[in-house]
């Protein structure tokens, strides 16, 4: 039976998925399973995206880039009569940067912010990492326990996100509302009155780095201002492209580390015989967070654009929809990861799984995320014997998996 006949099953014996219900965004995984095996490539009724959650189909749609653009052109939207699709491509005329473009743009974007990235650099900035966690744990532990959503798993991965551009720490507060705006805005559970709000944000983010774009032009310094002030001198990438990268990376660039911080800390303060290996042996951190990675998946998928007519799993696709490559349910597919719903220190694949993406797209910030979850969880062993977890509220959003709150008891 093909794809294609079998999501007419949920029409049949088997309700189809309400993937907005409360209940799904908040433990997405059993609707992932449902898909997975009923309909792999799913077509969201009354609108033209299709999520596609086998680990299998997610890489082929990754390779096929001729088919399925990276350029981001649609964002989900609730209105009376239900969801619908929000033109965010500008009708073709926006302009594609970083995780969003194609090559050969996306190549030579990535080749600006690279020398930012780079695992030597990121390195040598791990001891500026653990004193600012140590100074975020100082000024939101009130004695008994700490929201780790808000005092660390936020502030922390945007705070060097924001060091590394050139943006000072004063800042940062108003730039977390930003960001998450703009994820927000992707996360297909917003309603259309809400849409002015976002693209507010949107507009003031974007106005917030083009000034400090202009004033790094007066005096650019070492850091990623400075690098893209000298490199649109040089012609190599305009000042409009310049400033939409620092846009993206302000807008994605902590959200990842964000979630994974979030999540690695809520396993730990619900698995007392999992915090007492890792105290006892803090090599197993590192495995820890990979597998969290896969377990939990920061992103929950990213969207691709369907470049021409064309199938995938023998689903049928028209020019112009879209399909969102489920990572947290392809890290979850039994036909790569046993026992997926377990989390598990050494599976022998362990690092196969899709969190930060796959083939070119690979995440470039991957290597300062797995660093500062590695500081944060060490942190959170080491200042505590025992954390419990006393309440917890996931963002509701089909795009991201992070907390909103995480209150724990230390």
């Amino acid at each position: 039976m093909t794809e294609a006949v079998e999501i007419d099953a949920f029409a049949g014996g088997e309700s189809a998925p309400d993937v907005f219900a409360p209940a799904v965004l908040d433990d997405p995984y059993p609707m992932y399973a449902r898909l997975r095996q009923h309909a792999p490539v799913y077509r969201i009724p009354g609108t033209d995206f299709h999520l596609v959650s086998t680990v299998a189909l997610v890489a082929e749609a990754v390779a096929r880039t001729e088919d399925f653009s990276s350029n981001l052109t649609g964002a989900l939207v609730h209105g009376p009569d239900g969801p619908s699709t929000f033109d965010v491509g500008g009708g073709g005329r926006a302009v594609h940067v970083l995780a969003t473009a194609d090559d050969p743009a996306h190549a030579a974007h990535r080749t600006l912010v690279l020398p930012t990235l780079v695992a030597k650099r990121i390195r040598a900035l791990e001891p500026q990492v653990r004193g600012l966690a140590e100074q975020l744990w100082d000024a939101g532990r009130d004695g008994r326990g700490i929201d780790w959503a808000a005092s660390i798993a936020d502030r922390l991965p945007l705070t060097m996100v924001a060091r590394l551009i050139g943006l000072p720490d004063a800042d940062v507060p108003q730039l977390l509302a930003w960001s998450y705006d703009s994820t927000e805005m992707l996360g297909g559970v917003i309603a259309a009155a809400d849409l002015p709000r976002l693209a507010r944000s949107a507009v003031e983010l974007t106005g917030y780095l083009h000034a400090a774009f202009q004033r790094a032009q007066r005096d650019p310094g070492e850091d990623l201002l400075g690098d893209l002030v000298r490199a649109s001198a040089e012609g190599a990438v305009t000042e409009d492209v310049a400033v939409l990268m620092l846009v993206q990376l302000v807008g994605a660039g902590g959200e990842s580390t964000a979630g994974l911080i979030g999540s690695a800390a809520r396993a730990l303060a619900t698995r007392p015989g999992l915090q007492t290996r890792l105290r006892a042996d803090t090599d197993l951190i590192a495995p820890f967070l990979d597998e969290m990675l896969r377990f939990e998946s920061p992103f929950r998928g990213h969207h691709r654009h369907v470049a021409c007519d064309t199938t995938l799993g023998g689903v049928p696709l028209t020019e112009g929809d879209h399909l969102m490559l489920l990572w947290g349910s392809a890290n979850r597919d039994p036909a790569v990861f046993e026992d997926p719903d377990e989390l598990r220190l050494h599976r022998p694949n362990l690092k196969a799984h899709l969190a930060f993406g796959k083939g070119t797209h690979f995440c470039v910030g991957a290597a300062l995320a797995r660093m500062e979850a590695r500081v944060a969880v060490r942190l959170l062993l080491d200042r505590s014997d025992h954390v419990e977890l006393v309440d917890a509220t996931w963002a509701p959003s089909l795009f991201v998996r992070r907390h909103t709150e995480l209150l724990l008891s230390v």
